[in-house]
């Protein structure tokens, strides 16, 4: 219970702190609200324009979760191959791996090119983003197992199936769910790119408009739901975690109080 006080309190009165820190250095060095808006001007564009963010919003929202599964279903199938051959994990890891070293800019107007400027080019630019972190940690989660585990199924002349689902699969879940929450996490990042590079709506669309016009208000506003946006998600995962894998949750609980 501590603990979970702390979890939430901290970063709440920190970010309480930052913004009267902010706020009063805008109001007394007399910065411009076109070159740094307070943070009372932001929640005040927040209220008066919450028809429009939220509009926006719900496009981001759409165009990441669309990616997110695509990520989610692809990632994890390839990740399940590649661990059943030794032959697919020499071809396709190497390949995922220097995958990550292209610039997502690089590739994001020829997305655009290819799916157009509708939400297509958006969900795969999201998916394209998540995909690494959750093949490479279900790998590593299905290679986790533990061996003595094993090798007593092994005795008892288990099948793979019955190994792979009673064993492989729950163990390596605290990988997977790792690989995801820093999915979700990044997984705004690359619906924003898309929006920026081209789109007729969304929260990145809106930041370009506005910017463009010298609302900057509007853009720390926009700024501030992906950020929300970004946080819920998590917290989502974070549940659903706790729900499918209440066993890592208890031996934490243990940890602490020890």
């Amino acid at each position: 219970m501590k603990a979970r006080f702390y979890n939430t309190g901290l970063p709440i009165a920190l970010l309480v702190i930052l913004g009267l820190g902010w706020e009063a250095s805008v109001r007394l060095f007399e910065i411009p609200p076109y070159v740094l808006p307070g943070p009372l001007q932001i929640l005040e564009v927040m209220w008066q324009r919450m028809d429009l963010l939220a509009a926006h919003g719900l496009v981001t929202l759409t165009e990441i979760g669309l990616g997110f599964w695509v990520a989610l279903v692809v990632g994890f199938t390839l990740a399940v191959l590649i661990h059943s051959s030794q032959i697919l994990e020499w071809a396709f890891l190497p390949l995922i791996i220097s995958s990550q070293t292209i610039p997502v800019f690089a590739i994001a107007p020829l997305l655009i090119l290819w799916f157009g400027y509708g939400i297509g080019s958006k969900v795969v630019m999201t998916a394209i983003i998540v995909f690494f972190t959750i093949v490479i940690n279900t790998v590593e989660g299905l290679k986790a197992a533990d061996p003595d585990t094993l090798a007593l199924l092994k005795i008892l002349e288990a099948t793979p199936g019955q190994v792979f689902f009673k064993v492989r699969i729950p163990q390596s879940l605290p990988f997977v769910f790792s690989g995801i929450k820093i999915g979700v996490a990044v997984s705004v990042i690359g619906a924003v790119i898309g929006e920026w590079v081209g789109a007729r709506e969304g929260l990145g669309y809106l930041m370009i408009h506005a910017n463009a016009q010298l609302q900057v208000e509007l853009v720390f506003a926009s700024i501030a739901w992906l950020s929300i946006l970004g946080t819920g998600l998590y917290g989502v995962v974070v549940v659903l975690e706790r729900l499918l894998v209440p066993w890592r949750q208890r031996a934490a609980s243990l940890i602490s109080e020890s």
